[in-house]
């Protein structure tokens, strides 16, 4: 005789915590998703950001004053799982102390791995499990099994609206004024680290692409700006022995933050409920 199906309930204290480490439009979205959509495995246990008013106004949203740490280290000490969305100067520093923490984490700013390589070494050497998410752009599955036969070029344009832009570093060394551009124009051409550097909060999609097919050396990146552009659109081109490969995502940008798509967040969010549900859909 069959035994009957039960759902097994995690306990309160048996569900993993989860920490939200940058409470901006993403690190806030990524917060209210654990609370409605993961809370049979996880509960939010803390949240953080360098910019206390953030922090403030995300627990207020929450209804949830008891979540604010008043520092990294105690959310650290708050968390089992960390979602790391920060905007810092010092990213790869924060990113390397959860590492050292021995933690598992979601990361957003996902060219600071690239940049800095050493913390997946590290990473890999005390056992903190990175979760990468497919971010703004489609074919991330498709991209990894192309890797194993071999990818012979690849390259990704971004076009973005102007006010998507503003502020990048690579505008002001090259004293580009954006608002004068009146048609579409390409404000950048060069390889993926260089691309990384030059906009940091917005080609992390090329990060991820560079890391899931190991071709931070061949990858070549064009980003355009037009006043007529509406979306954040990201068309990934490669070839090798496994045939040809072509992807478009046009993206609608975050009411809170137009430099990022609105399915970065969504992608992130969707990562977590990979990691925590039971069934795995892709490679």
């Amino acid at each position: 005789m069959k035994k009957p199906f039960v759902m097994i309930k995690r306990s309160d204290e048996h569900k993993h915590k989860i920490g939200i480490l940058g409470c901006g439009a993403i690190g806030s979205h990524i917060a209210a998703a654990v609370i409605r959509q993961l809370q049979s495995e996880t509960e939010l246990s803390a949240i953080y950001d360098i910019v206390p008013e953030k922090a403030k106004s995300l627990s207020s949203k929450l209804g949830r004053p008891a979540l604010i740490n008043t520092s990294i280290e105690a959310l650290i000490s708050a968390s089992d799982f960390i979602v790391e969305a920060i905007n810092s100067p010092r990213t790869n520093e924060i990113i390397d102390k959860l590492i050292t923490a021995k933690k598992d984490m979601l990361v957003m700013s996902v060219g600071q791995l690239l940049l800095h390589p050493d913390l997946l070494k590290k990473a890999a050497g005390n056992g903190s499990k990175i979760i990468i998410p497919s971010g703004a752009i489609a074919g991330i599955d498709a991209i990894k099994a192309a890797k194993i036969a071999g990818i012979k070029e690849i390259s990704i344009t971004t076009k973005k609206p102007v006010q998507g832009l503003l502020g990048a570093p690579y505008l002001k060394k090259k004293g580009l004024d954006l608002q004068t551009i009146k048609e579409e124009t390409e404000i950048f051409s060069g390889g993926v680290l260089e691309a990384i550097k030059a906009f940091p909060q917005n080609i992390n999609v090329a990060a991820t692409v560079a890391l899931a097919a190991d071709v931070k050396d061949i990858l070549r990146i064009r980003i355009c700006t037009s006043p007529a552009f509406k979306y954040n659109v990201h068309e990934i081109r490669l070839k090798g022995d496994f045939g040809e490969i072509m992807t478009v995502t046009q993206n609608v940008a975050f009411p809170d933050n137009p430099k990022t798509s609105y399915l970065a967040a969504l992608s992130g969010v969707a990562a977590l409920r990979s990691f925590y549900g039971n069934i795995k859909i892709g490679t």
